[in-house]
């Protein structure tokens, strides 16, 4: 029988002589020709969920765009095959690297190069990271779900119902969303994954419990806004947060930021830099709240407050 969770996890705490190195180091493979801000937007999102050092790995032909997009998380460009994707070599480079972090993501914008494809169902197979699989990441390993049962740690996964459908192997989203629970479930339960299916009400589940997220709204339908999802959640879990703990609270924080910046925005014209500039209100919110605070409680309260302020 599905257990359903119905408080929120206690926020990482930080000791007044803390550094640094005590809060996680975080590497984010990402980008593609035309997508490197969805790689910066998930970097940044991490640090605003409190990791110690964020990492944005790239290709090499990409580094310079993030080396100006970015200033206090890190850029590394990654060998590439003779084209600006991830490919092969890049994915040797991140396998020898991977112990010098804590969480690795993978997949905002990463595209659908072939070469791409099986560079990403690589490492999610081999990695003994935990990882954050988001994006076109999602649609490489739909190629071959088979990869989740042979990781040797973690695997979180936050598709849309597109992306859900695919891993499913039907690629029918009106299925998906016929039964949100059942599809995230199941899938979480056969794959030994961790999943958050994102959209309205998204559903967060390790096959045995499940958690139905309370905060977001439609103005967050935009592009970008799951790239700040995969940070937050990376940024979390870095921190020592269990798996499923840490993709409810970020997904729970991400749709209250974005429940925050709709009421200055609209949701109209509600972007993801709006969603990653509320962000810190939207952790003050959870840390005011305390550990175990009811989640539809608070979602409902924010927005009351914020109204008032209004």
């Amino acid at each position: 029988m599905m257990r359903v969770i119905e408080r929120l996890p206690m926020l990482p705490q930080r000791p007044r002589d803390a550094h640094k190195g005590e809060f996680g180091r975080v590497l984010i493979v990402a980008c593609s020709p035309g997508m490197t801000g969805a790689g910066c937007m998930a970097a940044l999102a991490a640090q605003k969920a409190g990791a110690g050092l964020v990492t944005l790995a790239l290709p090499a032909g990409l580094n310079a765009i993030a080396e100006v997009k970015l200033t206090s998380a890190m850029s590394h460009p990654l060998p590439e095959p003779g084209e600006p994707i991830i490919g092969e070599e890049a994915a040797g480079y991140v396998l020898e690297h991977a112990s010098e972090f804590d969480v690795i993501a993978l997949g905002p914008g990463v595209g659908t190069a072939p070469e791409t494809q099986v560079a990403v169902r690589r490492l999610v197979a081999e990695l003994k990271t935990p990882l954050v699989v988001d994006a076109d990441g999602l649609n490489a390993v739909a190629g071959d779900t088979a990869v989740l049962a042979r990781a040797a740690a973690p695997r979180l996964l936050t598709p849309h119902p597109g992306e859900m459908a695919r891993l499913l192997g039907h690629g029918d989203a009106r299925r998906v969303q016929a039964d949100r629970v059942a599809a995230a479930a199941d899938f979480a339960r056969q794959h030994h994954a961790i999943v958050a299916l994102k959209g309205a009400g998204t559903v967060v589940t390790d096959g045995e419990q499940v958690f139905v997220n309370p905060t977001g709204n439609p103005g967050m339908a935009a592009g970008g806004t799951g790239d700040v999802l995969t940070g937050i959640a990376a940024g979390l879990l870095c921190q020592g947060l269990e798996p499923l703990a840490a993709l409810q609270l970020a997904v729970f924080v991400h749709g209250m930021a974005g429940d925050l910046a709709v009421q200055v925005t609209g949701e109209l014209s509600l972007t993801a830099e709006d969603v990653l500039e509320h962000t810190a209100r939207a952790f003050q919110a959870v840390g005011r709240a305390g550990q175990g605070a009811d989640p539809a409680e608070l979602a409902a309260s924010v927005r009351a407050t914020d109204r008032d302020e209004g």
